[in-house]
């Protein structure tokens, strides 16, 4: 059997999906990749990319930080593309219990998904460092500099886990309890070499275990189905 027919066959038999997905799920909707060719890592700043967006940077430089993060990441108006809209469909049909992201692009709520664990936050949240008021992406892209708060004019971070910082962890074990309990679990668009995220298939129990990628993961030898090629032309089949 074909594996997009294999794929097709298993959707169509469960009930119990959990789609664990990477960069690769929001590229067809035009936002950058960090690690391919013509990705973030790439492109010339004062500072690589993965030196800006962290922690330390953040604090030691915000003003370079929000230059670079408003420019690549807060900047980007996206649409979601047909993997989201298919996964949205499949959650509305009772098949799809969650979808864990590594994404922070909020593409999967666009696309009407109510059940996203977005495990390395979101850019559509910000907030004061001072107060806690809750900002959206428009308060950064419409600020100079630093973005301060309106009521205290503390400082306003996005709700992205940066580097160096780690994980919020009720929500890693509600993604290994999805995760664990799931009859098909589908990776897309993810190279599996970021930790600890990339860990969290390991605990997956099951015999369905489906890789979609463009290109060869680490994990594939170790999947019960490969599926390769673009994941939205893949999903649109499905």
């Amino acid at each position: 059997m074909e594996p997009i027919e294999q794929l097709k066959q298993w959707v169509q038999e469960s009930n119990n999906i959990v789609f664990f997905g990477g960069a690769g799920v929001s590229t067809e909707s035009g936002i950058p990749d960090f690690r391919s060719v013509d990705g973030l890592y790439h492109q010339k700043y004062d500072y690589p990319p993965e030196t800006i967006l962290s922690h330390s940077f953040y604090r030691a430089k915000p003003k370079e930080f929000y230059k670079f993060y408003k420019d690549k990441i807060a900047c980007v108006q996206a649409e979601p593309n047909a993997a989201h809209k298919k996964l949205a469909e499949w959650e509305q049909q009772g098949k799809l219990k969650a979808i864990i992201t590594q994404n922070i692009d909020g593409l999967h709520t666009d696309a009407g998904s109510k059940e996203v664990l977005e495990i390395h936050g979101s850019a559509r949240r910000n907030y004061c460092e001072h107060c806690h008021a809750f900002y959206g992406i428009e308060k950064i892209r419409e600020s100079e500099g630093v973005p301060v708060c309106d009521k205290c004019g503390g400082p306003i971070k996005p709700d992205v886990v940066l580097y160096e910082e780690g994980l919020d962890q009720n929500l890693l074990e509600k993604a290994v309890r999805y995760i664990s309990q799931a009859d098909v679990l589908i990776i897309g668009g993810t190279s599996l070499v970021v930790y600890p995220a990339a860990g969290l298939i390991d605990y997956y129990r099951g015999n369905k275990l489906v890789l979609v990628n463009k290109t060869p993961t680490a994990r594939d030898s170790m999947a019960d189905l490969v599926v390769a090629g673009s994941i939205g032309e893949i999903f649109s089949q499905l």
